[in-house]
């Protein structure tokens, strides 16, 4: 076995106002760490532990699962001693969900509720136990996993680097098959995109990299309510390009086998051959008249300005639909913004839409749940946004 492509990515979300979460790719090494803490803390706790992925060689030669778990100790080690000599991170922590492949084997290092997934035969498998609150009340059959999405505690995390001067590390091994498909991720991605879609999104991605930013997009889509990261990566088989060129041409031989003498045999007998004279017509026809000609030229530009009159007719009145419809979201610095147009982007960064009302009220001010209520995107009227947001700014905003 042997790694194919892999890819990352990462976005605030549209409530945050920072990046949380931080991301390594460096293969055959990948990780993701979602942190927390208020202010720049949690910003610092995922950033120390990346550069921990990235800095700490002094276990490169450790068996694989002595190896990520002497990484992520070493990430506490940092993050810990950091929130103890500076007052301004105290409290300060975050999660690690990381990957290593060696041969045919992915290990898995994992520590909170960022996860691993495996997609293999079109199916989406969890490789990581949420160290969550929800994740514990789950696993001893107190809560279902409907029940857990719609849990007010479901973000409560149980275990996390930099809390204590040691940390317990989860570690499994993985055999991996030509095809499977790795994608770590934090809870940003999982807590707005169904499993259902994140596997969709990734059967229809042409590369890695395109599964990574739509991904991304479809977190953002869905609400975008915190930072989001994705880490993807593919394991191959080790065939050689030698035998996969070979096999057409002892197909061509007819007997299913082949040799180098056959090969060489095969491309002495391909030779170019040449093609046929054209056959001398004694009677051509007459050329055709230059009036026939213009008029067929006619009929055709009479088409194409036909279509493309129906085209820009179907432009027109799609855009016009987009100017009267708006629905609320909020900007990248947090603020309440009401919408005109779709909740869509064509690309990274262009959208079908433009703010036309940036309030005071600020997305942390919402609970969860007025949050999901106003954050629907319902296409609606300008003033019908308007007046719902004005039930939050009359509390909230002085």
């Amino acid at each position: 076995m042997r790694l194919g492509e892999s890819a990352g990515r990462t976005h605030p979300g549209k409530v945050r106002r920072r990046n949380e979460d931080s991301y390594v790719l460096d293969p055959p090494l990948f990780a993701v760490a979602d942190g927390m803490g208020g202010a720049q803390a949690g910003e610092v706790a995922s950033r120390l532990t990346a550069a921990a992925f990235r800095e700490f060689h002094e276990a490169d030669r450790l068996p694989p699962d002595e190896r990520l778990q002497a990484i992520i100790q070493e990430a506490n080690r940092r993050i810990y001693d950091r929130a103890h000599a500076d007052s301004d991170f105290s409290g300060m922590g975050t999660t690690v969900t990381a990957a290593l492949l060696t041969g045919g084997r992915v290990t898995i290092g994992h520590v909170g509720d960022s996860r691993a997934y495996r997609i293999r035969n079109g199916e989406l498998e969890q490789l990581t136990d949420d160290h969550s609150l929800v994740g514990d009340l789950m696993r001893s059959g107190r809560l279902t996993p409907e029940e857990a999405d719609a849990h007010p505690q479901r973000s409560v995390i149980t275990r996390a680097l930099g809390t204590d001067p040691d940390v317990d590390v989860d570690t499994l091994a993985i055999e991996g098959e030509p095809g499977d498909l790795f994608l770590l991720c934090s809870d940003g991605l999982t807590t707005m995109v169904a499993d259902d879609d994140i596997l969709g999104i990734l059967d229809a991605a042409p590369t890695l990299d395109d599964a990574a930013r739509a991904l991304v997009r479809a977190a953002n889509t869905g609400g975008g309510e915190d930072n989001v990261t994705v880490v993807l990566f593919r394991v191959e088989g080790d065939e050689h390009v030698e035998e996969t060129l070979a096999a057409p041409l002892a197909a061509a031989e007819g007997n299913g086998q082949g040799d180098t003498n056959d090969l060489e045999d095969t491309l002495t007998d391909l030779q170019p051959v040449a093609a046929p004279a054209p056959a001398l017509d004694p009677s051509p026809s007459p050329p055709r008249s230059p009036r026939r000609k213009r008029r067929r030229w006619a009929r055709r530009l009479f088409v194409v300005l036909l279509v493309l009159g129906f085209v820009a007719l179907l432009l027109g009145g799609a855009l016009y639909g987009i100017s009267r419809a708006y629905f609320v979201g909020a900007d990248e610095q947090g603020n309440v913004v009401i919408y005109q147009g779709v909740p869509f982007d064509l690309t990274e960064g262009t959208g079908l839409y433009r703010a036309r009302y940036v309030s005071r009220l600020q997305a942390s001010q919402l609970s969860e749940e007025e949050r999901a209520s106003l954050f629907d995107h319902e296409l609606v009227s300008y003033d019908r946004a308007r007046a719902r947001v004005a039930v939050y700014e009359a509390e909230a905003v002085p």
